[in-house]
């Protein structure tokens, strides 16, 4: 791969970290002084101290179910519809308003490629002159939106098929010709096999961009043996884009518009390189200042740069969801908790809540790692943490660093629904 969005790609890490690490206190001061939200979650940080990794890994992680009960409280009370987080209200400071699930609202502000699509499309394959196809939803949620106006600044042409009428974009397709799709994997494979079942060929779309759902390898060769590349990138409707895969197909290098960090879930603790835990992410959007704003999803920091050249971090993609909440005979226990129990006990590592049995008769056991000696009494010492803090009865199980699995779990639940 020779060619790159900009020179931004190809940055020496340490140049990178030093203007990331820059404009971080200033996103901070930024954020308590233009967002009421933010004024008040960060009311006791002194923004110029926010210069670094561990001082961004002190301040509190806002996570979507906590943005939404804010915008709701606010809402209820004929408040602002983004519950503060937002920097402007209506007017020529923002073009639109979507709606995710929840209702959560989502500001689109007026900067170009505010959504920062463009480099996820570039890295797809797609060039400025091109006409790209995209079938992502127009209406309520952000989607559309979001990959048009980065199509807009890659210097494209748009089709803005949306979603449905499948026969009327295979139609669209081969009229137009277009040089590739956006859109989520799946509408794309239906509109092949519509094309396929109409006996219309599509030889222009090569290539395409996918999002809004997983793209397994199995997926991937499907498509590859119709001569259509795809590739994937990870975005959401608070964030924009996060972080997108390149020719090399080597996990995800992230977006040079964010901070990312990847936390033991139900904490604010920053994992090991390497470790699956949840990505935080902080964005240096002046409208929408989200500052480690929790995403839900899990993954992890893959070491060494990408093979393409380009030298951002890169991640291993969409891994899982980060939250593991149970409800356990009755009573609902969170990864936090099991993160307060571990922290009682410098001796212990990580910890696993592993629930089994059967509904309404199911037994939790408590798998840590520890190198220490004298188990038993460290097993009856958290046993007693484990009732003190989830009020209920668990079992402990030692074992030995690095024997739990890597997968971001901290509560499994292995019972039986039959």
């Amino acid at each position: 791969m020779t060619e790159f969005f900009d020179a931004l790609e190809t940055r020496n890490p340490a140049v990178r970290e030093v203007a990331l690490l820059a404009a971080l206190p200033l996103q901070v001061a930024h954020a308590k002084l233009a967002s009421t939200a933010f004024a008040e979650i960060l009311k006791d940080v002194d923004p110029a101290q926010v210069s670094s990794r561990a001082a961004l890994a002190k301040l509190p992680v806002t996570r979507k179910h906590e943005l939404l009960e804010l915008q709701l409280k606010s809402r209820s009370s004929g408040g602002n519809v983004f519950g503060g987080f937002c920097t402007h209200s209506f007017g020529s400071g923002l073009l639109r308003v979507f709606a995710s699930p929840g209702t959560i609202f989502e500001p689109e502000g007026t900067a170009k490629d505010y959504w920062r699509m463009a480099r996820a499309i570039f890295a797809a394959g797609f060039r400025p002159g091109e006409l790209i196809h995209n079938s992502f939803s127009y209406h309520f949620v952000p989607a559309g939106s979001m990959m048009e106006t980065g199509a807009h600044a890659l210097g494209c042409t748009v089709f803005p098929g949306g979603t449905g009428q499948t026969e009327q974009q295979v139609q669209a397709m081969a009229e137009l010709q277009p040089a590739g799709y956006i859109g989520t994997p799946s509408f794309l494979k239906i509109i092949v096999e519509k094309a396929a079942e109409m006996g219309v060929l599509l030889p222009s779309v090569t290539k395409a961009m996918f999002g809004g759902e997983a793209f397994p390898p199995s997926l991937r060769d499907w498509f590859t043996e119709r001569g259509i590349a795809g590739y994937q990138c990870y975005a959401t409707a608070d964030l924009g884009s996060i972080a997108y895969e390149t020719s090399a197909r080597e996990g995800l290098v992230v977006d040079e518009g964010v901070l990312v960090e990847i936390v033991r879930p139900g904490t604010a603790d920053p994992v090991p390189e390497g470790e699956v835990g949840e990505v935080v992410v902080t964005t240096l959007n002046p409208t929408y200042p989200l500052i480690r704003f929790g995403t839900g999803d899990l993954s992890a920091v893959m070491t060494g740069p990408c093979p393409t050249g380009r030298t951002h971090t890169r991640i291993k993609g969409w891994m899982g969801r980060a939250d593991q909440t149970t409800k356990i005979r009755g009573m609902f226990v969170h990864p936090s908790q099991v993160d307060s129990i571990a922290k009682r006990f410098p001796e212990v590592g990580r910890a696993r809540l592993v629930v089994s049995g059967e509904m309404a008769s199911d037994t939790m056991t408590l798998k840590v790692e520890t190198s220490c000696g004298g188990p038993d009494a460290l097993s009856a010492k958290l046993m007693e943490a484990i009732r003190d803090v989830t009020k209920l009865r668990g079992q402990v199980e030692i074992v030995l660093p690095g024997s739990l699995p890597n997968d971001g779990k901290v509560i499994e639940d292995a019972r039986s629904y039959r």
